[in-house]
């Protein structure tokens, strides 16, 4: 008597979560890096195909979906992938400071470095970021002639963007290199091109990405990460944010969450508990990234596939074992 009972109960809030949910749209972002779209596609396809809800997918640079989730209107509701400690400006204002965005309990690991393409490197014996800062490696990376070498630090809106370009000013690059700040797009085209011709090219890399299936590249080495010698001040800090940081490291290993507004939590309780349970692997991420950026394939049939696949991690992040 009482388990059925206990089921009448679970069933009754199932049917008053749903009806919740149908009464909203949880807008997601869609951030423009390959992970960010695998795991806007996952997120959505939760909510719509597991949670009976509405979700739409927007897109958004971080400064401006961290704000939205801030004022809790609904304009944008989730983040589907910081990385820390890359955002922490954003999430100590918004998650410590403001109380009014939440974390996910569950994340996935990440790292961040430069890169360049595999047998252009080990033919002229470039093995470290350092090995890039001299006037015969950049005239071989000089794609457009302009007589400096060619790094991509990464796009328009990124928090590495603003780190990658302070660290290769501190690590003597820029002497010779010219800093490329682009759309990942533009940027995979010409990693794309640098090795299809055999030529040189160094470049923000990461992972999880697609890039570690399609292209033969090396990680270039860097000092081991330094808190010490990590100093990186925020543009919203100080106006003169670039000459005041100083960074003579590697990056820290990253660590990825879902971050979502917490208004999320009265309008539509279960999907609030979703996205603080949802949590998620490496692997499993570098593989979206490659089917859906490579193969062409849209990120919620990805994601539907690999639901199908693996029903109990997923109804462990709904709760239901």
């Amino acid at each position: 008597m009482g388990r059925i009972k206990a089921l009448g109960l679970s069933a009754a809030f199932m049917l008053a979560s749903t009806a919740a949910i149908a009464q909203e749209v949880v807008m997601v972002a869609e951030p423009n890096w390959a992970s960010g779209r695998a795991m806007a596609g996952l997120i959505k396809v939760v909510i719509e195909d597991k949670l009976g809800g509405k979700a739409e997918l927007v897109p958004g640079t971080n400064a401006v979906i961290f704000k939205a989730m801030d004022r809790g209107k609904g304009e944008i509701d989730v983040h589907p992938d910081v990385w820390l400690p890359n955002q922490e400006n954003f999430t100590s204002e918004y998650v410590d400071t403001n109380n009014t965005v939440a974390l996910s309990e569950g994340s996935y690991k990440g790292f961040s470095a430069f890169c360049a393409p595999k047998g252009f490197a080990e033919k002229h014996n470039i093995k470290s970021v350092f090995d890039l800062a001299t006037p015969e490696i950049a005239k071989l990376m000089d794609r457009d002639g302009d007589g400096m070498g060619d790094i991509w630090v990464g796009a328009q809106g990124w928090a590495s963007t603003k780190a990658n370009s302070v660290k290769v000013r501190d690590y003597g690059i820029t002497n010779f290199f010219e800093p490329i700040i682009a759309e990942e797009e533009v940027a995979t085209a010409s990693i794309s091109d640098a090795l299809n011709k055999g030529e040189g090219f160094a470049f923000y890399c990461y992972a999880p990405h697609y890039n570690w299936f399609v292209f033969d590249m090396l990680r270039l080495e860097e000092p081991a990460f330094d808190p010490a010698k990590y100093v990186m001040v925020q543009p919203a800090e100080d106006p003169k944010w670039f000459e005041k940081s100083k960074i003579t490291s590697g990056d820290k290993e990253k660590t990825i969450h879902v971050a979502y507004s917490k208004t999320l939590e009265d309008r539509t309780p279960s999907v609030a508990s979703f996205l603080s349970k949802i949590d998620m692997d490496t692997e499993t991420v570098n593989n979206f990234t490659h089917e859906i950026v490579v193969k062409k394939r849209p990120s919620t049939e990805v994601a539907r596939e690999w639901i199908a696949a693996n029903p109990d991690r997923v109804d462990t992040w709904l709760g239901l074992n």
